[in-house]
């Protein structure tokens, strides 16, 4: 087939798939996704089995080329199906080519990028040298909190694991390290008086936590990578009423597994300014850091190389403060590529688009990749 035969192929494929909209959210949308999904890896010849993974709803996929009886380390290729959009998403962003962009909610982040991954594995399923084993999971957009325990135990049984998530845009890069991720949650329960004939009887939770905001916030290191964000907060009934209640929930990121430890003792020795509120402190590791191994520096030259043969520039960009599942399989000590899908940009955004032009080079990439990683 010619580049533009292959081209359009991909592009009619990566616009069915993002017409049908499949936000974390709505359990028959990713239902029809991943049923939408397995019959084009049907037709590929692929074996599809659909994980139940319980209160989730929709399935995991997992798509693979393995005989039976092959149980031998193979090649990991994870993505996601779910989107951050909700429905109705396609009437302000809808599906359109202009010039060499093309946009659609959830192209870039990450349909693109599993369909390349996709085409790839069936035109050369009979010809890896490895099992490949392709993860597609409904839950990622939302923390991975069920689909965390299936993928970490497909990638203990991998060699290698090669991740979907869009190329960074700079220059398309891919990516070798991430932060860890996760969540501090802080409640303060005061005192609840009249704020006209009893305020002095009462204990501000609102005041407590706005003490509590700045301290967090101040825990931010940028020379070390560490990142704190009060994103969220709630408390109080009405005016008139000194407040017993209220709440917080942050953001973190951390470089490595030592600045995780150390913003933990951190946090947890947060102490209530006023002695009479109290306060209850949660600290939550969602995602542990991907690191930059020695192991991953291998992949990633020999990626290179692959990117070479079909004239691909593959460059590595700098840690990101974004996560990912590659943060699961690095952290079990499997060699992790990620920002291996399509080139554009916009992710999240009502802007979100994919670059035509690149598609077509990116999927002979991965061809290259799946067929000769050993």
């Amino acid at each position: 087939m010619t580049t533009d035969t292959i081209t359009d192929a991909l592009v009619q494929q990566i616009e069915r798939w993002t017409r049908l909209e499949s936000p974390s959210h709505d359990q028959a949308a990713l239902q029809a996704m991943a049923a939408l999904i397995s019959q084009d890896a049907r037709e590929l010849g692929l074996a599809v089995q659909a994980v139940d993974m319980g209160d989730a709803g929709a399935p995991l996929l997992h798509i693979h080329n393995r005989s039976d009886g092959d149980e031998r380390e193979g090649i990991l290729v994870l993505g996601h199906y779910d989107t951050v959009h909700p429905l109705g998403t396609l009437e302000k962003n809808p599906v359109r080519r202009e010039h060499d962009r093309l946009y659609g909610p959830g192209i870039y982040d990450m349909k693109a990028g599993v369909c390349l991954a996709l085409s790839a594995l069936g035109a050369v399923a009979g010809q890896t040298r490895l099992p490949v084993d392709m993860v597609l999971l409904p839950d990622e957009e939302t923390g991975s909190h069920l689909s965390r325990p299936h993928t970490e135990a497909f990638a203990r049984r991998s060699r290698y694991a090669l991740v979907c998530e869009p190329a960074r845009v700079e220059e398309g890069r891919c990516v070798t390290a991430r932060k860890g991720t996760g969540f501090i949650q802080l409640a303060a329960r005061g005192r609840p008086a009249h704020a006209g004939i009893q305020h002095q009887k009462g204990r501000n939770a609102i005041e407590e936590v706005a003490h509590q905001v700045l301290a967090l916030q101040a825990l931010t290191d940028y020379e070390r990578g560490v990142t704190v964000s009060v994103g969220t907060i709630s408390g109080g009934t009405t005016p008139n009423v000194v407040p017993e209640h209220c709440s917080i929930r942050a953001d973190f990121r951390v470089p490595d597994a030592q600045a995780a430890e150390a913003l933990r003792e951190r946090v947890q020795a947060l102490r209530a300014v006023n002695p009479d509120v109290k306060l209850e402190v949660t600290f939550s590791l969602n995602r542990p850091a991907m690191s930059r191994t020695e192991a991953t520096a291998g992949l990633l030259s020999r990626c290179q190389e692959f990117a070479r043969q079909v004239g691909l520039a593959l460059e590595e960009a700098p840690m990101t403060g974004g996560a990912s599942d590659a943060n699961f399989t690095a952290a079990l000590g499997v060699p992790t590529l990620d920002g291996l899908g399509a080139d554009g940009d916009g992710a999240h955004t009502l802007r979100e688009h994919i670059l035509v032009s690149t598609l077509a080079l990116r999927r002979s990439f991965w061809m290259e990749t799946l067929t000769r990683l050993d």
